[in-house]
């Protein structure tokens, strides 16, 4: 017996791609142009009291321009994008490499589209100012970079990379909230940007051959198996709270800890989810029909 959908991958995805960019239109609207949304971007994460800047009063504001300075290097970069393309010739999926490639890209282009063009109210509330920095491009480009992967690698190798490599994005997100460079609001508009964009992608990828259940069914055997990886996962985020939130805690104050750990649990839910969703897709282009052989003829020839 077998646990199952009965609508095609291709229409879930899309109906996910919707519900993230509404998601991140609401994020918009709240943070960025009204009262109650900048007045919690300010209290999560304080203007200084010298310089006006967001920069946390934090030993981790070097470790956190690291991470940044690390991540946003153009030659790492190229190396991770060469790699989704490497992956996807070695397991015959170029065109979703190449589509992974084109959803980073286009992720970096979409955050600074957004930034550039979408005003932020001057509320004159003490703790915000009128630059707006929503969405926040690092984590919108980390999130798709992650996400890429998820387009050329087999289905057992994504539900393994899926928590690490969300636990990655989180690590880019808080940087760019400690070292004062977005605002708690923009690294979830991150996140949400970079998986609607996923979504969309492998909507397209998907298809639409009216299979009702590309992702596969769940089976007994099967159900075990992931019911197992969810344990390992969740005793992984159980010792990561447990060991690296107190130390956080003796480290931020209490409302960049509040924004760092709420980015974190978004991320999680977010990559876990489209993860689940496109669990065992396949995502290979197929090639062009090949004509069908010429069938032998039936009828007796004639003899001259």
């Amino acid at each position: 017996m077998s646990i199952g959908s009965s609508y095609p991958l291709g229409l879930r995805l899309l109906a996910a791609t919707l519900c993230c960019l509404l998601a991140l239109t609401l994020t918009a609207t709240v943070f960025v142009r009204t009262y109650p949304g900048q007045w919690l971007d300010g209290v999560l994460l304080p203007r200084a009291e010298r310089g006006g800047g967001y920069e946390q009063q934090t030993v981790l504001v070097g470790p956190a321009k690291a991470v940044l300075a690390t991540f946003g290097n153009p030659m790492l970069l190229a190396a991770l994008l060469g790699a989704v393309l490497l992956v996807g010739v070695l397991r015959r999926r170029l065109v979703a490499g190449v589509v992974g490639v084109g959803m980073v890209l286009s992720a970096v282009v979409a955050a600074g589209a957004v930034k550039s063009t979408l005003p932020r109210a001057d509320l004159q509330i003490a703790s915000s100012t009128t630059h707006n920095s929503f969405p926040s491009g690092h984590v919108a480009a980390a999130t798709a970079l992650l996400l890429a992967f998820m387009l050329v690698l087999p289905g057992w190798a994504r539900r393994w990379l899926a928590m690490p490599g969300a636990a990655g994005v989180s690590v880019v997100a808080a940087a760019t909230m400690i070292a004062g460079w977005h605002r708690f609001s923009d690294a979830l508009g991150g996140v949400l940007l970079g998986v609607a964009l996923f979504c969309l992608a492998a909507a397209r990828l998907a298809g639409w051959r009216g299979d009702h259940d590309t992702v596969g069914g769940l089976d007994g055997g099967s159900l075990w198996r992931r019911l197992a990886e969810v344990t390992v996962g969740m005793v992984v985020l159980g010792w990561a709270f447990v060991v690296i939130v107190p130390g956080l805690a003796a480290s931020v104050q209490r409302g960049a800890l509040v924004a760092i750990v709420a980015a974190a649990g978004m991320t999680m839910f977010l990559v876990g989810s489209v993860v689940f969703l496109v669990r065992s897709a396949d995502f290979a282009v197929p090639m062009a029909a090949r004509p069908r052989e010429q069938q032998p003829s039936t009828e007796p020839q004639k003899i001259s």
